[in-house]
């Protein structure tokens, strides 16, 4: 097919693969884009600890910033320290994308701070490598002992990097 240039650089119909249609469906997309109206009519049809591709909804919403969410999801039952395939939790999706109120949120909930995923890094390792030391100092208020777990490599979280940098700018 053409488009009004008549070149077949510019696709003229878009497809979706039923993995996407599954998700955009599901409570994964609407926890993740912080719709909590829809979230709750999906909690309504007992999904919250349904997974699309390993995550849950908590992952998503985690990941994205929606302490509503969050909260909508542990309040209804959602397991707090759910992995991934790759041993991913929402606390460490929280931690690696640097959102403070979810990650005191879910500590505050028991979430565990010292599971590891498949790489052997914990929450405290992903905060660390995406340079939000305000993770890392809560992180450690709740388990000091995280900066000695190495991971699978034999690296321990790099939070000295971050210390010099805060010193430095």
């Amino acid at each position: 097919m053409h488009c009004e240039h008549d070149c077949t650089c510019c696709p003229t119909n878009a497809s979706q693969s039923l993995d996407e249609m599954d998700f955009e469906r599901g409570i994964w997309y609407v926890a993740q884009h912080g719709d909590i109206q829809n979230v709750r009519k999906h909690l309504n049809r007992g999904d919250v600890d349904q997974r699309h591709t390993g995550y849950t909804a908590l992952h998503y919403a985690a990941r994205n910033g929606h302490l509503d969410v969050c909260k909508l999801l542990i309040d209804s039952g959602a397991n707090i320290n759910a992995v991934t395939n790759g041993g991913v939790t929402a606390l460490s999706r929280a931690a690696s994308t640097g959102h403070k109120e979810i990650v005191e949120y879910l500590l505050g909930k028991n979430a565990d701070p010292f599971i590891q995923d498949s790489d052997g890094k914990t929450a405290l390792h992903k905060a660390a490598e995406n340079g939000h030391l305000h993770i890392c100092r809560i992180l450690l208020s709740v388990a000091e002992k995280l900066k000695d777990i190495e991971d699978k490599r034999g690296n321990r979280p790099n939070i000295d990097v971050l210390l010099l940098q805060q010193f430095t700018v």
